[in-house]
């Protein structure tokens, strides 16, 4: 496969791409450059200057992975990349310590008022009093964002002796009381804080957090830092209240625009601001161009990235439970909307055993992509299967239960398709897929990438008919299970096949007197 890295990673991450695939490096590329060679490449690997939008997406058929080497995705059009089957990864941990270390950085020089001395004593003077900073023992740290980041802010700013206060809807006071710190809500953290420094996304929610409201809600000389995202903080507000003394002093390294020409923090006092070093730092970029490698040659060979930001994620946790159901959820949607005889309108997914308490998200967007891509010419994948789904009109819940008869884990699919109402059911046993129910016929055995099913009269000499019609055909049969209600009543079997069954070979078969319905189900991806 074909990978073009569009801005420029470390090279220890470009020799794991290259390991395996082609890789083209192509830094510079104007939008209008980009956009006409994109169609050839199935992954696109960005740091944050290259803008994917739905227009460059809208021009790559074969992109299935996008990899920001870095931790926000600002510059991917998510939505977009999510309808195409998409995958979009980034790299949230290569940069943690980096990223903390600068903010603790940024803290001290605005305390001690470092760049201000420095450039002072540069210029011939010997300012000693004009520079007086102020301690961090004993200060109290108002930290927005509890995340990987923010707690290793916090862990560092603990070594300084400093009270932490945190704020995050998303982390409980007991995660933050294993840290040192006590969980309040925004407005407590501006008040009690002598220092602020945010860690969160861009987002409508975040964008201007920290803005006239909260900056008169914060003590007077208090200090905000921002090594997260431009825009977080509202730069004509910060760049007023340096001005007019209410804010004590700000550590700026990222702009709502980058380069920032026209910042008005770029004339306010008290400042120390940096070009986007956050993540600059010899460690943390091997690590990020490791990660982000490490995340595309996942995607490119079917697997399930750890951080990808639209897509069902497995944990490593979960990876070792739930991780062997995911490719038999694919396979019971494929036998599903091949069994039905009508459109399939509802899907009720069950999670049984030891799947009851884990995450369904993987398994429910497994089957769907099984329903979905024996019907559709569209690209379906883990990504967008649930969109797709949603687009067609399938309507899909999840049941949980700790029953999975005599399996530790079993995944049930009921799909209601016209008046039918259809069931299959399966499970993994010594590391392989076991069909366990078909309807209300129990069953036990091995699904082949070809299955020949009937309905037909439980009466002498029909199974030996059907038989001899296969042999006829060279057809070979590795499998073979019977299951009826009663004696001489209608009975079902299923036949695993070594080979496909044509149309006549079916017409023939359906045509036997004993035959009452038949099934050829093809589960082999690409079917």
């Amino acid at each position: 496969m074909r990978i073009l890295v569009a801005e420029s990673i470390a090279a220890e991450g470009l020799e794991e791409l290259r390991a395996r695939h082609d890789v083209d490096v192509r830094v510079g590329l104007g939008a209008a450059e980009l956009k006409a060679l994109i169609a050839g490449y199935d992954a696109l690997v960005v740091r944050s200057q290259v803008k994917v939008d739905a227009e460059l997406i809208a021009a790559a058929p074969r992109l299935q992975v996008v990899g920001r080497a870095g931790v926000g995705v600002d510059n991917v059009d998510v939505a977009a990349a999510t309808r195409a089957g998409i995958t979009v990864v980034n790299a949230p941990t290569g940069n943690t310590i980096a990223a903390a270390e600068h903010t603790i950085a940024l803290l001290l020089a605005v305390a001690r008022r470092v760049a201000a001395a420095d450039a002072s004593l540069r210029a011939g003077e010997w300012a000693r009093s004009r520079y007086q900073g102020v301690e961090l023992r004993g200060r109290t740290l108002g930290v927005i964002g509890l995340g990987k980041i923010g707690m290793a802010v916090a862990e560092r700013a603990r070594g300084l002796e400093m009270t932490l206060l945190g704020s995050d809807p998303y982390v409980t006071a007991e995660q933050a009381a294993l840290r040192g710190v006590e969980l309040v809500d925004l407005d407590t953290l501006l008040a009690r804080s002598d220092a602020v420094t945010v860690h969160v996304p861009l987002s409508r929610a975040t964008r201007g957090l920290i803005g006239a409201a909260a900056i008169d809600k914060m003590r007077p000389g208090a200090i905000v830092l921002n090594v997260a995202r431009g825009g977080v903080l509202d730069e004509a507000a910060v760049a007023a209240a340096l001005q007019d003394g209410r804010l004590g002093g700000a550590g700026i390294d990222v702009f709502e625009h980058e380069p920032p020409a026209e910042s008005p923090l770029l004339g306010a006092p008290n400042t120390v601001l940096t070009p986007h070093l956050g993540a600059s730092t010899a460690e943390a970029q091997v690590a990020v161009s490791e990660e982000i490698a490490e995340q595309v040659l996942d995607v490119l060979a079917g697997r399930p990235a750890r951080y990808a930001v639209n897509a069902p994620l497995l944990s490593p946790e979960a990876a070792r439970t739930i991780g062997p159901y995911v490719p038999l959820a694919e396979l019971l949607g494929r036998f599903i909307a091949q069994f039905a005889r009508a459109g399939i309108g509802r899907l009720t997914i069950e999670l049984g055993g030891e799947l009851a308490e884990t995450d369904a998200a993987p398994v429910v967007a497994a089957v769907l992509r099984g329903v979905l891509e024996t019907g559709t010419t569209e690209r379906v994948n883990l990504v967008n299967a649930a969109l797709l789904a949603k687009a067609r009109g399938i309507s899909v819940s999840e049941r949980r239960t700790p029953d999975a008869g005599h399996a530790s884990g079993a995944i049930t699919v009921v799909a209601a398709a016209g008046e039918e109402r259809l069931a299959v059911a399966g499970t993994v046993a010594a590391g392989e897929s076991r069909l366990i129910r078909l309807g209300d016929y129990r069953l036990d055995m091995a699904p082949t990438e070809i299955m020949l099913i009937t309905r037909h009269h439980d009466r002498p000499g029909t199974i030996g008919r059907i038989g001899q019609l296969l042999g006829e055909a060279d057809v070979n049969i590795s499998a073979m299970h019977l299951a009826r209600s009663a004696p001489r009543a209608d009975a079902l079997m299923i036949l695993a096949l070594d080979d496909d069954v044509t149309t006549d070979l079916e017409t023939a078969i359906r045509g036997d007197e004993g035959v009452l319905d038949l099934w050829t189900i093809r589960l082999g991806a690409g079917h």
